[in-house]
């Protein structure tokens, strides 16, 4: 027997699918034709928190922006200087719930760029200098972000304005991130520092002089590597103590 309780739980979430479905910003959408660009087969998902500047805000095809989030151009809906291209996210991007890409003059992520939940990106902060203006009157210099293609930024990252963060990056969780980050590396931390990137014929190496990070070469390989490298080679003691650890064809 279907109770009422049943009955009337199965017709609440009905209605949420309904409303979420129909709620989604997309193209042909009346709000999915305020944005500057809004590519074939991509979705802000419904709720959204904020969206504001949106013919600023340009996205490439297959990017999914989750529930909750917040995509802001300019420091108010009424700003009449909006630049053409402040948000531009590319091509099969994922953008986690409750996640914050504010911009002011030029935010830039590259395609395949994922975020976690709580991810906040921004290219202007504030200032505090004058000791008799409130903190959230002293508006920051811009300083334009970007984030390369196939880079993934993890759950309750900061970007910071000026980051210019490569392609193929991992941001560790909780990371607070400023400054260049290399193609294909890893950080982590507050601050957040390189701990670990890709070596050109000799694979994943740390940064931080730790032996846990297994090249991408098995013991064989790394010995003919290591053959061709002069004594002076940053990377010789490191792939030598490699050989030592690993027995040849591990």
């Amino acid at each position: 027997m279907i109770t009422g309780r049943r009955l009337l739980n199965r017709a609440v979430h009905r209605v949420h699918r309904f409303v979420e479905w129909y709620g989604a910003t997309a193209p042909g959408t009346d709000l999915g034709d305020e944005f500057g660009s809004l590519g074939l087969g991509s979705c802000v998902a419904f709720p959204h928190a904020s969206l504001m500047g949106t013919r600023s805000i340009h996205l490439g095809a297959g990017t999914l922006v989750g529930r909750g989030c917040t995509l802001s151009v300019g420091y108010s809906p009424e700003d009449a200087n909006l630049p053409e291209r402040g948000l531009v996210i590319g091509d099969r991007c994922v953008v986690g719930a409750r996640s914050t890409i504010t911009a002011h003059e030029s935010i830039e992520l590259g395609d395949d760029v994922w975020l976690g939940q709580d991810v906040f990106i921004s290219d202007a902060s504030h200032g505090y200098q004058d000791p008799e203006t409130p903190i959230g009157m002293q508006l920051g210099e811009h300083q334009p972000v970007s984030v390369g293609s196939g880079t993934w930024i993890g759950h309750g990252a900061i970007i910071l304005p000026g980051a210019q963060v490569g392609r193929n990056v991992v941001v560790g969780a909780g990371s607070v991130v400023r400054g260049a980050v290399p193609d294909h590396s890893v950080v982590v931390g507050v601050p957040g520092r390189v701990v670990r990137r890709l070596d050109p014929g000799v694979g994943w190496v740390s940064t931080t002089g730790s032996r846990d990070v297994r090249p991408a070469m098995d013991a064989r390989e790394v010995a003919r590597v290591l053959d061709t490298l002069p004594e002076a080679h940053p990377a010789r003691r490191q792939l030598a103590d490699r050989v030592r650890l690993r027995p040849v064809g591990s």
